[in-house]
């Protein structure tokens, strides 16, 4: 799994000197992607595909959670069933291990997973302004960041995940 690195850049003219130097230190082009406001000439960026356009990973991420909630429902309607009907004290423990572990699935989730999503720039980039969004592995992520940040013009917008697999 990698992480994908937002920032926000004022114009495209900023945005391609921060692609340059990412490609310098050795990022693939295939690993940076651009979305420009509405207006913007964004000619020589790496755009952004349609489905990173879309959001692809927090329609993922939503998925995840509604599968998880619907798991620990199910797992509590069954516990509710199986005391009412009084079954064996064993077989109270199946419900409720299902129940614990959406739980810790859930929680491990969302306290080790950074999140951020596309929505959270919208406003930005309607007022021109170019999103950059940079894939690269976990370990990479703080001198990619330093590196970005020698661009004072470059805000970061955070940090999220991407599976390169899923092409997210």
């Amino acid at each position: 799994m990698q992480r994908r690195l937002y920032f926000l850049l004022p114009d495209a003219l900023h945005a391609s000197a921060v692609v340059q130097e990412l490609e310098q230190q050795g990022i693939e082009r295939r690993h940076i992607h651009a979305i420009a406001g509405q207006g913007v000439d964004s000619g020589e960026l790496p755009q952004a595909t349609l489905q990173q356009r879309g959001d692809t990973g927090a329609r993922f991420e939503k998925v995840l959670w509604l599968a998880n909630l619907a798991a620990f429902s199910m797992a509590l309607l069954l516990l509710i069933v199986m005391l009412l009907l009084q079954s064996g004290w064993l077989w109270l423990l199946l419900p409720e291990g299902v129940m614990l572990v959406t739980f810790l699935v859930g929680l491990g989730f969302t306290s080790r997973v950074p999140n951020v999503h596309l929505n959270e720039f919208r406003d930005a980039m309607r007022h021109a302004e170019v999103l950059l969004m940079v894939d690269v592995p976990v370990k990479q992520v703080a001198r990619v960041e330093e590196m970005v940040h020698r661009h004072p013009e470059a805000t970061v917008g955070g940090v999220g995940w991407n599976i390169a697999h899923l092409s997210m």
